[in-house]
Order: structure tokens, then sequence, then C-alpha cells
């Protein structure tokens, strides 16, 4: 028999920038423990390619497009998923992008520094007081995660508006613990590592992060989205009702080679 608290049938779960990569992985796997998913992605097409991918586990699935940086754009998102599910229970706030260029901070433009900000910080802010507004006014707990990364704890030169976006959120998910937990509202970080998805594809092929980066990772591959099912499973269940406030490093020993 399975572990009951690890069914989720009867929830909902919100991923934002939940069509492919981690976020994608982490709907797939609570979609599979029986809860009913919203996703939220900028692309229509990654967002129907999502909804079929699901459509075996036979929950009720939401695609919305939806840019997190768009204050207004959340709320009504956020409306249209109550509107269909009527409740949300745990809200990812995983949607973000990362640095281009390559330039180094002396070079870096505020343009540069506020397209990264605008997703990952204030997109982040903006769909969790939506979600924890819902949370709180309507009583039963829930459950708040933001996906981070080690550049958040290690140095990501050439990458500090990510890095401070990254730091900023597991910051945030800290705060929001303490604040909400009298109404039963959980909250934590996910640091992933070197993850094989869209957004690092043009890192992780290269030549030199085969050679140099993927040695230093003690499992001797790249993480992929379906390694974050499981954490999420777990913080969507009751399994985890009296644990908030934490970060979760999950990057194949990366950290600690």
């Amino acid at each position: 028999m399975a572990y009951a608290p690890f069914d989720l049938t009867g929830k909902v779960a919100l991923v934002t920038g939940g069509n492919s990569g981690i976020g994608l992985g982490m709907a797939a796997a609570m979609a599979a423990a029986g809860a009913d998913i919203a996703i939220w992605g900028t692309n229509a097409a990654k967002n129907a390619a999502a909804r079929e991918t699901l459509a075996p586990t036979g929950r009720k699935v939401l695609t919305l497009e939806c840019d997190v940086g768009d204050e207004a754009a959340v709320e009504a998102a956020f409306a249209r998923t109550l509107d269909t599910f009527g409740r949300v229970d745990g809200c990812f706030a995983n949607a973000g992008v990362s640095g281009r260029g390559g330039h180094t901070f002396l070079e870096m433009t505020s343009e540069e520094w506020h397209r990264v900000t605008r997703v990952n910080l204030d997109g982040a802010f903006y769909t969790f007081r939506t979600a924890a507004r819902h949370m709180v006014q309507r009583g039963g707990g829930g459950v708040l995660v933001g996906t981070a990364s080690l550049a958040a704890i290690e140095a990501a030169p050439r990458s500090e508006h990510y890095a401070a976006t990254k730091g900023g959120m597991i910051s945030m998910v800290r705060a929001m613990a303490v604040e909400f937990a009298r109404y039963g509202v959980r909250s934590h970080a996910i640091l992933p590592g070197w993850i094989e998805t869209n957004m690092t594809a043009n890192a992780v092929n290269t030549e030199g992060f085969q050679k140099k980066v993927l040695p230093r990772v003690p499992m001797r591959r790249w993480g992929e989205g379906d390694d974050f099912g499981g954490i999420a499973v777990y913080l969507m269940s009751s399994a985890s009702k009296y644990h908030t406030g934490d970060t979760f490093v999950i990057d194949g020993g990366y950290s600690l080679f």
C-alpha cells in the first residue's frame, strides 16, 4: 500500500514556468500523485505540449499564457485559475530567465539587470503575494515553493543579477515561512545545480562544460526535470505539514565536491 500522505487527490498545484524542464518535472509528478495542475508559461506551443504530456495522468490541467513579470497578468491568471479549480493548495514559483551576453559586472547595463530581476524576483513576488492572499483568506494552509539556484550560495561571476534574484528568493521564502506559519502556510526554496533544460542548453552542451564541469558532478550526469518530482510531491503533501523555511539543494552532489 502506498504511503497515504503522498496522495495528492483533491489538491491543486500551480507551477509557473511549468511547461518544460524543472517545472514540468514537478507538475508531472504531482499530477501522477493525484493533484490537478495549473501551468503558467509564456509560450503557447510549449503550454500545449505540456498539457499533452500530463494528459495520461487523467488529472485536470489548465495552461495559461502569463508573463509573471507583469503584475496585472499575474492577478488575472490567478483569478482564472481559481475560476477553474476553486482553490490553490501549492504555488511553485519556478518561472525564470538567465543572464545574457557574458559581460562583466562592470559592463552590465541597467536594461540587462532589470530584464532578469523583473522575472526572477519581481515575478516571484507577484506570484507568491497573490497565492498567499488566497491561502490566508481561504484557510486550511498551503505551500509556497520558489526555484532558486546554487548561484544564490556560490559565486556566479558575470551573473550577479541572476545570483541576486536567487539569493533574494531564499530570503523571501524564509520570511514568508515565519509570517504565514500561523495560517498553516509553509514556504521553501529549491536550489538546483546543473540541470539540462532549455535555459542551460547553451552551457551544458559545450565542450568546456563537458570536460570541466561534468567531472565535478559526483553522480556523473546533468540533472533532469524529473529529478525534481519527488521533492515537489513531498512539499505539496501532508507529509511535510510541520516542515517550513527550508532550502533543498538538488545538484547530484556538485556543491560538495
